[in-house]
């Protein structure tokens, strides 16, 4: 059960109910499940909805680099909502269905492009060691261009904020239920 629940339309303030309708104006068209806790603060629910919107519809990356981005998120934080949105999105993009089960099951996947590789390689290297050693960084700046490693790491950092206040507001999953990591929609089994 959710530990923070959206104020019902009519009792909403003039901020929260502002953030609101930018959300379902914008891109996704509808608020999404981190926003309900992050509407305790409208203006942080504003910027962080449209920075969202940006790092997952506008950046250079195609829709699959960062889908597996993500997913190295969303299963870094063990976010099942997370993981249960993204992976759909994800296979959708293109993802192969294998590396999606390996970085489910923590296994170090093949990849089939040097993009996908270095995504791969500077994401778990930085949520490892907190650092991207120089050999690494040159490779990522060869294979995306500066731009699509900030773009990159923009992403890792604002699906760890959705991943965090996911899993502290236990937001997004019908209540009583929980997704395996590598379960297909619909397979959620009993908490």
């Amino acid at each position: 059960m959710a530990r923070i629940e959206l104020t019902p339309e009519g009792q909403r303030t003039p901020e929260e109910a502002r953030a609101c309708a930018e959300a379902v104006a914008g891109i996704r068209g509808r608020v999404p499940a981190p926003m309900i806790a992050w509407l305790k603060n409208p203006e942080l629910a504003s910027r962080a909805q449209k920075l969202g919107e940006l790092l997952r519809y506008q950046t250079s990356l195609e829709p699959r680099y960062s889908e597996l981005a993500i997913l190295i998120m969303a299963r870094h934080w063990t976010a099942h909502y997370e993981w249960f949105a993204h992976k759909r999105i994800g296979l959708e993009a293109g993802m192969d269905p294998a590396v999606v089960a390996d970085i489910a099951a923590r296994r170090t996947p093949t990849l089939r492009d040097d993009k996908e590789q270095v995504i791969y390689d500077v994401s778990t290297t930085l949520l490892a060691t907190r650092r991207v050693p120089r050999p690494l960084y040159d490779r990522a700046v060869s294979v995306l261009g500066e731009k699509g490693l900030v773009e990159l790491i923009g992403v890792l950092g604002y699906y760890s904020f959705v991943s965090m206040t996911l899993n502290t507001f236990e937001l997004g999953l019908p209540e009583n239920f929980q997704t395996d990591l590598g379960a297909e929609p619909g397979d959620e089994v009993p908490v």
